[in-house]
């Protein structure tokens, strides 16, 4: 009997650490900050550039990415998603301030693109029009008296 209380436990805790190691997984996983490709209406050269530069980047050499992506820029300068490749070699590379300007650019040139105005790379900079007004969070709490059944006694 001893055996078996024994055995029972060990397989009890085989299953509670299976179940932990389980939920233990990113249920939040961030997904990767990966480069777009351009719509087949671009030029080939510039969808070349941004082939290549892809590689560079998902490579780890995001000085050569930023070039590649500054080339495909240049030969589709109204490509949101060229743009936006361009705003993450140079946010990888720690040039903050241009990755914003590539960033607000590549919004305002694909306004439809989800992946661009969703993305982690765009979103710690908020709004990317400094017009449009940020909408002020009210305090759930009131300095007013509260009335019960109507109005105030």
């Amino acid at each position: 009997m001893n055996a078996r209380r024994i055995s029972a436990m060990v397989m009890l805790a085989l299953l509670l650490a299976g179940g932990l190691s389980a939920c233990a997984g990113d249920s939040k996983k961030v997904k990767a900050r990966e480069p777009l490709t351009l719509s087949p209406s671009v030029a080939p050269n510039a969808q070349q550039y941004t082939s290549q530069g892809s590689s560079a980047y998902l490579a780890g050499r995001y000085d050569e990415a930023k070039a590649l992506f500054t080339q495909a820029v240049s030969a589709a300068p109204n490509s949101g998603e060229a743009r936006y490749n361009l705003g993450l070699a140079l946010f990888k590379l720690g040039d903050t301030e241009a990755a914003r300007e590539q960033f607000i650019q590549a919004s305002n040139l694909a306004p439809g693109n989800k992946v661009i105005w969703d993305s982690p790379a765009l979103s710690p900079y908020s709004t990317p029009d400094p017009n449009i007004p940020k909408k002020e969070k009210e305090h759930p709490y009131s300095n007013s008296r509260p009335t019960f059944g109507g109005g105030p006694r």
